[in-house]
């Protein structure tokens, strides 16, 4: 023990540092950036499945898994701010990512410096802290990912059954998380190049069957899991969803570069702005000066980062950043293996790559916490997060205007009619009026011309009753409407200096 101390002190104290900066990055302001339109849904369908046990399949009726919205139900109990609730399992999920990283990088290269290196990498990325402090499941599956490759390095390694047993647990958890997990199950085996195969034929041989034999035992556990959602009805929604997002496997044949040049300029961009870019170059580095002396371990971290990219660039309808989010750690563990450069020259090089990466960080991250707007975001992430219809800004501001004005005669109901039907409007309402029964938040559709049947009776009832809508879904004018416009809320500026402005109207009498 005495040993272990001495050797690892400075360490642990670096690493525990490292924790402590990481958990705050990501905690402080998190509700800065407004709800994004499938976190809304998400925490919608994690308040739905609270209240109703039942339902706790809800999530299979959009082709999704449900594991991360059951993580989401405890916090919904102990947090008052859903959106802070949704986001805090997301943090969580990074935490559990870090160590994992920490763990993975000692496991390969056995260099307390490359663990260290590395989880301070991915606690201060923006890549990384951007998407831990969303409530998607993309940090879930991203944790699940690190975690798989360690307990498969590990079995791969010692042959035992308990870690074949435990990353099997990790497997299925996460397959319950969002379907690019089968990633995992593929790239799983090359973990065996990691183990010691005997020389001898015979011995080889056994030892293959064994090595097949713990991967059995993994995938039975892992798939076990997963079946566990054919309880739910729609299980075959996730295969049918999932043929939405992705092309056929001919796709290749007919057209093997498109989208495929296009989504890998784009990840090369996202990395430069929000990995950022030196971090890049760090990586070429890692793997040009460890190929020989760690070719097994540089390998697998390559393989691992590029082959699941370069399989959704290829076969992706729709691509985001956040899809790329599960491979950037093994990056991260390669970009700090250049530390293990010896040359003093390199070493310099390496520094100061680093140092320019630390800067960069730093910078994007004070935006994306305290100005989200100002941050150095993709323009597609920008769009997204920031600018559409799918940016929630404004949201939280309604809510709080609607529990203020019901609570000033709780006997009068009130009736928010929304666009859309599903997504940032209504769920992203709906989220903070849980146990609100006297307000009634509905969809109304897109294409606004004119005021729903719904709310002019709501209003002819005596009901207080509002219109809530961006700018870009109105067809006419307010007044032609007969709405009285409450409050406007402005997103962030659009590349053309236009922007989208969020809409709280009041449906007045000469609707009726």
């Amino acid at each position: 023990m005495r040993k272990f101390w001495k050797e690892w002190k400075w360490y642990l104290f670096g690493g525990s540092v490292v924790f402590a900066a990481a958990l705050f990055l990501r905690v402080y302001n998190l509700t800065v950036l407004p709800v994004f339109a499938d976190e809304a849904i998400y925490i919608r369908w994690s308040q739905v499945m609270r209240a109703e046990p039942t339902l706790r399949f809800l999530p299979l009726s959009d082709g999704k898994q449900p594991l991360f919205m059951w993580l989401t139900i405890p916090f919904l109990k102990i947090f008052s701010d859903p959106l802070f609730a949704g986001r805090l399992t997301s943090v969580s999920s990074g935490m559990a990512t870090l160590i994992g990283i920490f763990l993975l990088s000692y496991s390969l290269f056995k260099s307390k410096k490359v663990a260290l290196i590395s989880s301070f990498i991915y606690a201060i990325s923006p890549f990384s802290l951007f998407f831990d402090r969303m409530a998607l499941s993309d940090a879930l599956l991203s944790m699940f990912g690190v975690w798989t490759l360690l307990g498969a390095i590990w079995v791969s390694r010692t042959l035992r059954l308990d870690l074949a047993m435990l990353t099997g647990f990790i497997l299925g958890g996460g397959l319950l998380t969002k379907s690019p997990a089968v990633f995992f199950v593929l790239l799983s085996p090359l973990t065996w190049i990691m183990s010691r195969w005997p020389k001898d034929l015979k011995k080889a041989t056994l030892h293959l069957i064994r090595l097949l034999s713990l991967f059995v035992v993994s995938l039975a556990i892992g798939y076990g899991m997963y079946n566990i959602l054919r309880l739910g009805a729609n299980f075959q929604m996730i295969a049918i969803r999932n043929r939405d997002y992705i092309y056929p496997i001919n796709h290749f044949l007919t057209s093997p570069l498109n989208p495929l040049k296009t989504f890998l300029i784009m990840t090369f961009e996202w990395i430069l702005a929000l990995g950022p870019g030196p971090i890049l170059l760090m990586g070429v580095l890692g793997m040009l000066f460890n190929i020989k002396k760690h070719f097994k371990e540089v390998l697998i971290l390559l393989v691992w980062f590029l082959v699941p990219v370069a399989v959704q660039a290829e076969f992706a309808k729709n691509f985001t950043a956040r899809y790329i989010l599960f491979s950037i750690p093994f990056l991260f563990v390669l970009a700090a293996s250049s530390f293990l450069v010896k040359k003093e020259a390199f070493k310099t090089v390496v520094m100061l790559l680093f140092i320019l990466f630390v800067f960069l960080s730093a910078r994007a991250d004070y935006y994306l916490l305290k100005d989200p707007e100002k941050a150095p975001l993709p323009r597609s992430e920008r769009s997204g997060y920031l600018e559409e219809w799918t940016a929630g800004t404004g949201i939280k501001e309604i809510a709080d205007f609607l529990i203020t004005e019901s609570k000033k005669d709780p006997s009068q109901k009130i009736v928010v009619g929304t666009e859309g039907y599903f997504g940032t409007l209504p769920d992203g309402l709906q989220i903070y009026m849980e146990g609100k029964p006297e307000i009634l938040v509905i969809g109304i559709g897109l294409e606004l011309d004119h005021v729903p049947s719904q709310l002019v009776e709501s209003k002819r009832y005596g009901n207080k009753t509002y219109l809530v809508a961006n700018n870009t879904r109105l067809f006419a004018t307010p007044e032609y409407l007969n709405l009285e416009i409450v409050a406007a809320y402005p997103k962030a500026v659009k590349p053309d200096g236009t922007r989208e402005t969020l809409l709280l109207f009041e449906v007045s009498e000469k609707a009726l």
